[in-house]
């Protein structure tokens, strides 16, 4: 692959933080060391820390060694690609730290690396709109380039706090760079079990036939993690866990399992049928809100560092999704994630009707055991088939079993990590991975008709390690 990419230098802001550290730096030292990237390309780290070049290599070493020991395979080979990190100290607030950046850019000259660019934005989001300006002001936008090359940035996600700010980070990224510059990540969309949900779908003659509101009774979709915050007390108090997961990761799933199929495997095609579906979500309303959505709050939220006293912010969040379209009218989609919770799992289920006599049920027994298809998404990465089969015995009453596969042992081969295939997928300039504008503002239009639909009232309180508020079952009646 390194044959078709061109020399680049990425440029990270943020480069101290704990992303950068357990993500980025490893992945782009193992894409370096399994021969997918170019031969010359660079690493400068940005920061408000001021350090040297070798001081920030020392400190890369240290941080990577405590964070993500594992990605060090050979520590020759690593201390090899530290010599490609420099480091640039910028307070992010004013432009002359940008001037001394494009400086540094600049000593590179030769062998293309200060001609194509990637920023990535490992940053906090309150802190994109002002460093996508000041990269404008500082002749580094991807609209007016005064050499030739590329140059592209990635926002982490969540891309703003409501639809307002989403539209106004939106209009000033598109001021600083083209659309097909922007790659807005969600390291969900890079999970193998994610990128298999199309696969499974379309290229299997058993399911595609079935996959509509003829053959499916509902959707399940749960993110849960039985940590909690860790930490982030603030950014959680501005988000939310509907703008932590729902917003982004939960909305994309369900956009990979109700989309209709692509004209074409491409990345335009592809993300024009995910914001269909997208476009397609009923909104909330005063009416609709109290039959479909429970908002809670883990006991000991309010203890946590950064979160106020009083706060009404929720950590779990079970929503009941309607699809205004013709595949999956009445088909309800349920969405369950949070944090504190029973234990840390990411699974989609598709549970299928029930066929309209059931022969073998034992007598006062359920009618129908249903079929079901269970997605694994993490930690296990797994596709899993629920039917029915006969009992061994005289009677003749079925069982529910399971047929399952399993990524980890079906395969000898370790695919791509999320953080690999985004790199690589925004370095070589495919989008197919990443979230674009109208699917963005439209996931924000869905989480703010939750949040004013549901005004002020407060989260309703669950113990750690629960299932969430017990009222959430209400939801599936």
């Amino acid at each position: 692959m390194s044959g078709h990419l061109d020399n680049f230098t990425i440029i990270i802001f943020g480069a101290g933080g704990d992303l950068a550290s357990r993500k980025l730096f490893p992945s782009v030292y193992q894409l370096a060391r399994w021969g997918h990237l170019p031969p010359a390309y660079r690493v400068i780290g940005v920061g408000r820390a001021g350090q040297s070049h070798e001081g920030f290599r020392s400190f890369v070493k240290e941080r990577v060694m405590a964070l993500s020991p594992e990605s060090i395979d050979d520590h020759d080979r690593f201390d090899e690609f530290c010599n490609r990190l420099f480091y640039v100290n910028v307070d992010l607030d004013k432009v002359e730290g940008y001037h001394a950046l494009h400086d540094e850019i600049m000593n590179a000259r030769g062998e293309g690396v200060c001609n194509n660019l990637l920023f990535y934005l490992s940053t906090p989001p309150s802190l994109a709109p002002g460093i996508v300006h000041n990269l404008v002001l500082a002749g580094l936008g991807g609209r007016n380039r005064p050499c030739s090359g590329w140059r592209k940035i990635v926002v982490e996600k969540p891309f703003g706090h409501d639809l307002k700010s989403a539209v106004e980070l939106n209009g000033l990224l598109e001021d600083a760079f083209e659309e097909r510059q922007i790659y807005r990540i969600d390291h969900y969309l890079g999970k193998e079990p994610v990128q298999n949900i199309m696969v499974f779908r379309f290229s299997n003659g058993m399911f595609e036939p079935l996959w509509n509101r003829q053959y499916i009774e509902q959707v399940q979709i749960t993110i849960a993690e039985e940590f909690g915050i860790r930490g982030r007390g603030a950014y959680y108090e501005e988000a939310g866990l509907l703008g932590d997961i729902i917003q982004n990761h939960g909305l994309q799933l369900l956009a990979a399992i109700a989309m209709e199929p692509p004209v074409e495997l491409s990345p335009e095609a592809i993300r024009d049928e995910k914001a269909k579906v997208l476009r397609s979500v009923r909104l909330f309303s005063s009416e609709s809100v109290h039959g479909s959505v429970v908002l809670g709050q883990y006991e000991g939220y309010r203890l946590e560092k950064g979160v106020a006293a009083d706060s009404r912010v929720e950590t779990c969040a079970s929503v009941k999704f309607h699809l205004d379209n013709w595949r999956w009218s009445g088909v309800p989609f349920y969405m369950k994630a949070g944090k504190s919770l029973s234990r840390t799992v990411t699974e989609i289920v598709i549970t299928f009707k029930c066929p309209p006599q059931n022969f073998y049920a034992i007598s006062g027994a359920p009618s129908c055991t249903p079929n079901q298809v269970i997605l694994g998404i993490q930690p296990d990465e797994t596709v899993a088939i629920r039917f029915g089969t006969k009992r061994p015995g005289e009677e003749m009453v079925t069982d529910p079993v399971f047929m399952k596969f399993d990524y980890r042992t079906s395969f000898a081969e370790k695919g791509l990590t999320p953080y690999h295939r985004l790199l690589l997928d925004a370095i070589a300039g495919d989008q197919m991975n990443f979230i674009r504008r109208d699917s963005v503002e439209r996931s924000w239009t869905v989480i703010d008709s939750i949040r004013e639909a549901i005004g002020d009232e407060a989260p309703e309180p669950y113990p750690v390690n629960s299932w969430g508020p017990e009222s959430s079952v209400r939801i599936y009646g």
